[in-house]
């Protein structure tokens, strides 16, 4: 299994966008996001800060990789291209 890759807020949320998220709306340091899915409406808070914390981006890679059959792996190696 590939480390984590050190990632911003911002810069997570761009990513996201290209696999299809879009932002609905921020509140405070917080950015929620929203994708449609076969298997229904898929939302997720993404943490606007310098660095998300390893287990906060664990848990969110977790969640992604699980609602648009992508492993994880996958989603890693794809972030890390991006930055």
């Amino acid at each position: 299994m590939p480390h984590l890759p050190v990632v911003s807020g911002r810069e997570l949320v761009k990513f996201l966008g290209k696999l299809g998220y879009q932002v609905i709306r921020q509140k405070g340091s917080h950015v929620r996001l929203k994708k449609d899915t076969p298997s229904g409406t898929h939302y997720i808070t993404i943490p606007s800060h310098k660095i998300i914390a390893k287990g906060t981006l664990n848990d969110i890679l977790n969640r992604i990789s699980q609602w648009n059959n992508i492993t994880k792996e996958e989603l890693i190696e794809k972030i890390r291209k991006m930055i």
